[in-house]
């Protein structure tokens, strides 16, 4: 009876825990938030610098495009930011989310011509292998390390 009763205890206390939300930290962009437009350009940097092998021109090259990169994005966030608190956050049109498409497609354009410039033949086919990585990881859903579909769904 002693047994049954503890194992009772056992099995009614992991229920308990396995029931509890996990607490969870600042997400990326809360993170990348805190960040100036050169911390978040010299961290990018240092990222491609140990997966693609930059030299130092190299690295000057890309420190200056991202940095130029990290500004307009501090400054949309900061927009976006405003927005949201102002309370007139709305959903954008039609006309104005081809528009913002655009305006993306032509700016990874841009990025794209001036990657193939600054680095040579085999880093700018790894450097492109890691984009085309990230958009799938995009598109699927998937965001942390060994995480899979539709997880990120369930933890919101």
């Amino acid at each position: 009876m002693k047994t049954f009763l503890v194992i009772v205890l056992a099995a009614a206390t992991l229920q308990i825990t396995a029931q509890q939300p996990r607490q969870e930290g600042p997400k990326d962009h809360e993170r990348m938030m805190n960040l100036s437009a050169e911390e978040m350009a010299n961290l990018q940097t240092k990222k491609m610098t140990l997966r693609l092998d930059l030299n130092d021109k190299q690295q000057k090259e890309i420190y200056a495009m991202n940095l130029e990169n990290a500004k307009v994005r501090k400054a949309h966030m900061a927009a976006r930011k405003a927005q949201r608190e102002s309370g007139n956050a709305e959903r954008p049109s039609q006309e104005q989310r081809v528009e913002m498409m655009n305006a993306m497609l032509d700016h990874k354009i841009e990025m794209k011509e001036k990657m193939k410039t600054i680095l040579n033949e085999e880093q700018f086919a790894k450097w492109e292998k890691a984009q085309a990585k990230m958009e799938h990881k995009k598109r699927s859903g998937l965001k942390g390390k060994g995480e899979k579909r539709g997880e990120r769904m369930k933890k919101e």
